[in-house]
Order: C-alpha cells, then structure tokens, then sequence
C-alpha cells in the first residue's frame, strides 16, 4: 500500500466526509491542512496537485485524486476488505450514487456553498428566505430516502451516509431539523453520531463549521 496523504480542513464537509471513510477503513494516513481562507489552496505548490484548487486532494504514492465522492469510491474500491461501504450490485450502487449526487448538487452545492461562499468571502451577511426553505425542503427529501431504511441508500452503512451527514451537520447552521416533521432524519443523524469515530472524523469539524457560521451574525430577508 502506498502512502495515503489528505489535503484539506477540518470545517469543510466534503474533507470530513473523506476523513470519515478512511476512519471506517482504518487506513493509515498524513493529513494535511490546507487554509482556504488564507489562500494556499491557491499556491504554486498546491495548483500542481489540484488545479481545481479545491479540497478535499487525496495523495496516494504520488498520484493525485479531488473530489470527496471520487476521493470515497476509489478509496473502498481498492482498500477495502468487502463492498459493504459501496455495493458491486449495480442496482445498490447506482442507489448510492444517487444519494452522492443529490448530496453534491442539491445539498452541497445547491444548499451550503450557495451560502457560505458569499457569507465567508464577500462579506454578504443577508441571506434570501427561499435559500432556507430550500435546506428545509431538502430535509424532506432525506426523511424519503429513509423512509423503509435505516441508512440513506438501504439498510447499512455506506459511503453515501457519510458524504450526506457532513451536510447535514453543516446545514444545522442556518435550518435546524425539525423531529416533529422529521423523525427518521433525526434518528438517523443520531445513529451516525454513535460511530466510533464519528466524533473526530467529523462531529469536531461540523461544530467548527457552525461556530463560523454563526460568527458573520448573518440575518434571513424576505
């Protein structure tokens, strides 16, 4: 096995949804933390790594990997000892992958980054109601998926679940999760929070992540 090196932070979903992987692996691995909001994502150094300069990058024995969903796939499909984490089922998969998708488009992208790109980097501390019900309505969409399952793409654990509650966890900060009208999503959420590792891979960095959220004292306008 090659040297496994993770570039990244602890507040950044995609990073935590990786570090949660390599946990449930138990892989060895040197991590590496990239500040993104002192622009190193952006030196000579790391450009050459990733010139998409984005984290999460995942090194392994000198080649380079970016994306979080990409970065979990490839670390089940080769170190993993089963396919529990990502089913070879073609049908289980494509559920998975789904799941990932919806997470990277609707949830991350579509949800967080919409928000917090403006809010971290342009200083622009209003932000729209319909930005809001949009996270709301995604959590609708979660207690779906988990409608006649424990885990969001059937009954265990997958890598799906870990790309999706670094969201989740993040998404708290603007729209809290409702149990009333969410039940499964919360009992979901805590079964994912009782991980042995869940707490260090991914409970810290959440927290960091609201703590940071909360700090630009952002208002919801109409």
């Amino acid at each position: 096995m090659g040297k496994l090196v993770l570039y990244g932070l602890d507040p950044s979903p995609p990073v935590r949804a990786c570090l949660l992987t390599l946990k449930a692996l138990n892989l060895p691995y040197e991590y590496k933390v990239v500040n993104l909001l002192a622009k190193e994502h952006l030196s000579e150094e790391y450009l050459k790594k990733n010139p998409q300069h984005t984290v999460p990058t995942l090194e392994d024995d000198g080649h380079f990997l970016w994306d979080s969903h990409a970065i979990m796939v490839y670390l089940v499909s080769k170190y993993a000892k089963d396919d529990t984490l990502y089913p070879k089922d073609l049908l289980k998969q494509a559920v998975v992958n789904q799941r990932m998708f919806f997470e990277a488009g609707v949830l991350f992208q579509g949800g967080l980054r919409n928000i917090t790109a403006p809010l971290f980097f342009r200083n622009q501390t209003q932000i729209p109601q319909h930005q809001i019900d949009a996270i709301v309505e995604s959590y609708g969409f979660l207690e779906s998926f988990l409608k006649d399952n424990k885990f969001m793409a059937g009954d265990h654990l997958t890598i799906a679940d870990f790309s999706i509650v670094t969201s989740v966890t993040s998404l708290v900060a603007f729209a809290e999760i409702d149990p009333s009208k969410f039940p499964k999503l919360c009992a979901w959420l805590k079964s994912m929070q009782s991980l042995p590792f869940y707490e260090v891979a991914n409970g810290a960095g959440a927290k960091q992540l609201v703590a940071m959220v909360k700090s630009k004292n952002f208002t919801i306008v109409p």
